[in-house]
């Protein structure tokens, strides 16, 4: 059963320990994670972020009981354990799968989970383009067609972040 905790970043490894300590080694624990690469001052920087900030998914079979969740409850680290997650175990599966799905080979979140919508704005947030703001003309299989200012232009899907405006 998966539940999703929300966690303190800079206390993640004690957590950690308290997780193994308490529950043994067999659960897993999986943070979706984004690779954006930046220009600044004339270099490119590579940097780390978890897609849902300091919440994270954890699975054990023993999540069922109430007893163990109260075990868990004052593990180093752990702010809380999100209300809902008995309710919500299909969506919470959906997601994992989904993520996991269009993972790179470094582990990292490809930017195929987002749907891009005809006639948006968008921005960069990665590449040559950082910060700037367009409208996607067209959406095909593996490009899209855009309109940067009074450029039109067509980039790969698979070439930059975009956020939704």
């Amino acid at each position: 059963m998966w539940i999703i905790i929300k966690f303190d970043n800079k206390r993640f490894s004690f957590l950690e320990e308290d997780l193994i300590k308490k529950l043994g080694k067999n659960f897993k624990i999986y943070i979706p994670k984004l690779s954006i690469q930046r220009i600044k001052n004339k270099k490119i920087m590579n940097k780390e972020f978890n897609l849902l900030g300091d919440y994270l998914f954890c699975f054990h079979e023993d999540f069922k009981n109430i007893a163990t969740l109260n075990k868990l409850k004052f593990c180093r680290g752990l702010k809380y354990f999100l209300n809902g997650f008995l309710q919500s175990q299909i969506e919470i599966q959906k997601f994992i799968s989904m993520c996991k799905k269009s993972e790179n080979n470094f582990g990292y979140l490809s930017h195929t989970l987002q749907q891009l919508k005809k006639n948006s704005k968008y921005k960069f947030s990665s590449g040559p383009f950082t910060e700037k703001m367009f409208k996607i003309i067209d959406v095909q299989k593996n490009k899209i067609e855009i309109m940067l200012g009074n450029i039109k232009t067509t980039v790969g899907k698979q070439s930059f972040l975009l956020s939704k405006i």
